[in-house]
């Protein structure tokens, strides 16, 4: 187990085998340490017996803390359902970890553990790809990650299945068995009960084997990034990819780099846009994405966002306060505000405590570094080459002053002094799914 730094710490808890020796480990580890953990369950309502394994979840937590166990169980009830058409194991794994994190946040745990093991990180390994996936799709699973505020880590992703089933026999433990599990017509379940055993069967070590080439396929992964945020220094910028640039990579780095940005915008990198971009990407042009379309403006391809018909807009915010670094969703304005802790060249954090958000009237100056003059907007924009549909987010005020203009980014005369506790903020526009 990992040690246990925070005051509360969160285990998702299906009530299955592998999460209740999770949380019965997590519990005793924490006992007398001073820390709470919280037992979260996700109540799907795909199955008859999704309630009785709420109870069952329930009746076990309350027979721990009995014992002194310093456990809180914690439910949510996902309340929509998969659509026609939608993969019900990828809507199931999606709404339960929107699911963890909101109970998570609520409860101020910022750190969730999960009960993957290494077989899961096997079998993980050989359905990604037996769908053809990439360098990413083939390191499975991360051992610990930070994403949207919260971090995840699965501190049995080397343990063997067969040691977790032991330690529930030495304890006794009380568990469920998904019914689910055995229904065929999910690809895990096919791979476990249908290919699993004879690939055991005819190599003893597939397991671990398996487990380390994921391992090194995450190393992969990561040099991949390192030399996709080394390229993307030189081949884009904040108004989109610098196609003339890109263009000079060799086809191995086009298409990680267009991966990257194409992350980095909040958009969906399939294999076949990146290789359609890869063929066409040169002059003008438009491509489908989620929540509108990539277009190309005076050498640059940037995301252009559906334009929402008048009664999906809801009412523009007029204000908003920052208190500290994060995401602040301004669904009016179709996006959200990004605010990023640094040390140097950012707004003060005490300018963000009452802040008015305004569209652009006219007759608003912009300094767009130190020792130049203020200047008109328009006059900005077109020196940054922002294109038109760039030039509709937010303008940020705070006590009369204009701070931060999407497109442009922080007015030079509002830049902190060294010492003081400052942010940088970003514009991003979240597509329209």
């Amino acid at each position: 187990m990992a040690t246990l730094a925070p005051k509360r710490v969160a285990v998702a808890y299906s009530a299955g085998r592998d999460s209740t020796a999770l949380l019965h480990a997590t519990l005793h580890a924490a006992r007398g340490a001073g820390v709470e953990v919280l037992a979260l369950h996700v109540h799907h309502g795909l199955s008859p017996h999704a309630d009785a394994w709420l109870a069952h979840g329930q009746r076990q937590c309350a027979r721990w803390a009995r014992l002194g166990l310093p456990v809180r169980f914690i439910v949510h009830r996902l309340s929509d359902a998969p659509r026609g058409g939608d993969s019900v194991e990828a809507w199931a794994r999606q709404a339960r970890y929107g699911a963890l994190r909101a109970m998570a946040l609520e409860a101020q745990a910022g750190i969730v553990l999960l009960a993957h093991h290494r077989r899961d990180q096997a079998e993980t390994l050989l359905l990604q790809a037996l769908r053809g996936g990439g360098v990413a799709g083939l390191a499975g699973m991360p051992r610990r990650i930070e994403r949207d505020g919260m971090v995840w880590e699965r501190p049995w992703l080397d343990a063997r299945r067969e040691a977790i089933e032991a330690y529930v026999r030495r304890h006794r433990l009380r568990f469920i068995d998904d019914d689910s599990n055995t229904d065929e017509r999910f690809a895990r379940n096919r791979l476990r009960l249908a290919a699993w055993p004879a690939i055991v069967d005819a190599f003893p070590q597939a397991e671990a084997s398996l487990a380390q080439s994921a391992r090194w396929a995450q190393q992969a992964a990561a040099a991949l990034d390192e030399l996709a945020a080394i390229d993307l220094e030189r081949v884009a910028d904040a108004n989109g990819l610098i196609v003339t640039e890109w263009r000079t990579l060799s086809e191995a780095r086009q298409s990680n780099a267009l991966r990257a940005w194409l992350a980095s915008i909040g958009q969906p990198a399939p294999a076949s846009l990146v290789l359609r971009l890869q063929h066409e990407l040169g002059g003008q042009g438009a491509w489908p994405a989620t929540g509108g379309e990539l277009r190309v403006h005076r050498g640059r391809l940037g995301f252009v966002a559906s334009l929402p018909t008048p009664a999906e807009t809801p009412e523009r915010e007029s204000a908003l306060s920052i208190r500290r670094a994060g995401r602040h969703a301004l669904p009016g304005w179709g996006g959200e505000l990004v605010a990023t802790r640094v040390k140097h060249d950012g707004i003060p954090l005490a300018w963000l405590g009452a802040l008015v958000l305004r569209v652009r009237e006219g007759g608003e100056q912009f300094q767009a570094g130190l020792g130049r003059p203020p200047r008109s907007l328009k006059k900005q924009y077109q020196a940054a080459a922002v294109p038109a549909w760039d030039r509709d987010g937010p303008l940020v005020w705070s006590g009369g002053q204009l701070l931060f203009v999407p497109g442009l980014g922080i007015d030079a005369r509002v830049i902190g002094l060294p010492g003081q506790a400052q942010v940088s903020l970003a514009w991003r526009r979240i597509p329209r799914g």
